[in-house]
């Protein structure tokens, strides 16, 4: 069972943190918190686990309620009307496999740009019926999760005590912004397919990996099968268990990304998480990719070096992570290839 810290208690020990979250326990985040505190508990929680559970966040339900119609009944589709949409390369429908380099999972997936007129034009071969009714719930969602994101990008910058807290939020609201929308769904998985093989990807809905981009924002059903792999304490202790999130529609699931944690030198932390396929009812997440211009320097911001921290990692665009993440297996750690040489920019 996993234990959440409330976010709610008032008064002075709400501003007095213990050293460490306890072990194995996933941060709820209230959303509605005074702006000052929700910063420091934003930072701690990307800090100490790189990912949180966001609660009265703002996002209407109607929103979500209306994507997951959209999705549900793309999905209901003959395979063949499904595969038009296809093959994801790297956008579209794709069903089993998972890039270009043998990973597979038990799912299908949509992937779109978030830019509301690609959304328009794959609408077409998506909901060809009624493609603005598809077109229509894909970017109200989008324009709501992004709201979101910035507004986590933002006053984790003034956590971190950044100069120009709204920087990481810039980069994703730019114009030309390379954000993604991923729409998972993951079908009842035979009972022969999730156990009793020893295969080591047995009952693998999606394998384990980081995400590349700034920020990820997810939302799924009522279905267990997120787990993450929650990092050490801060004397070292735990880690390397993977934690069953609880599922709850009500509230987004965000992470930190390989490129906010590029961003701040290694400080926040880019979380492994993997889910696992279920044997009884059907899984339905949307996950909002919040990433940069392809031409968008990544490098460590200046507050996170000014005390003479060593650089952790070169600068390099998103255009060039992109490559070397296409280029290699779900589960490797990009990052591990752009390490500075010598602590050096």
């Amino acid at each position: 069972m996993v234990v959440v810290p409330s976010s709610t208690t008032t008064g002075r020990r709400e501003t007095m943190a213990p050293e460490s979250l306890p072990l194995g326990v996933i941060p709820t985040v209230d959303m509605s918190a005074g702006r000052r505190e929700l910063a420091r508990r934003l930072v701690r929680a990307c800090t100490e686990r790189g990912f949180f559970k966001a609660v009265n966040h703002g996002v209407p339900p109607r929103v979500c309620a209306r994507l997951d119609a959209a999705a549900s009944c793309f999905f209901a589709r003959p395979a063949q009307v499904k595969q038009a949409a296809g093959p994801p390369d790297p956008l579209g429908y794709g069903s089993r496999s998972i890039g270009a380099n043998g990973d597979v999972g038990e799912l299908e997936y949509l992937i779109l740009h978030a830019d509301p007129g690609a959304v328009a034009r794959k609408a077409r071969v998506i909901d060809a019926e009624d493609p603005s009714r598809f077109s229509d719930a894909v970017n109200e969602y989008v324009g709501a999760v992004r709201r979101l994101a910035c507004q986590v990008l933002d006053l984790l910058g003034e956590g971190l005590g950044l100069r120009e807290p709204t920087s990481l939020s810039r980069l994703i609201s730019a114009v030309d912004s390379d954000s993604l929308l991923r729409i998972n769904h993951y079908p009842v998985a035979s009972s022969s397919s999730s156990g009793g093989s020893g295969s080591a990807t047995e009952g693998i809905g999606f394998g384990e990996h980081t995400d590349p981009q700034i920020l990820s924002v997810l939302r799924a059903n009522d279905v267990d099968g997120l787990q993450v792999l929650l990092p050490p304490d801060g004397h070292g202790a735990g880690g390397d268990e993977w934690v069953q999130v609880p599922a709850d529609p009500s509230a987004f699931f965000i992470n930190v990304g390989d490129l906010l944690q590029a961003l701040t030198n290694g400080r926040l932390v880019s979380i492994r998480h993997k889910v696992m396929a279920s044997t009884t009812k059907p899984r339905l997440s949307a996950i909002y990719f919040a990433a940069p211009p392809l031409h968008a320097r990544i490098s460590a911001l200046p507050e996170t070096v000014s005390d003479g921290t060593a650089r952790r990692y070169r600068p390099f665009t998103w255009e060039e992570y992109k490559k070397a993440m296409y280029a290699h297996r779900l589960s490797h750690n990009r990052l591990d290839l752009f390490h500075a040489s010598g602590g050096s920019s």
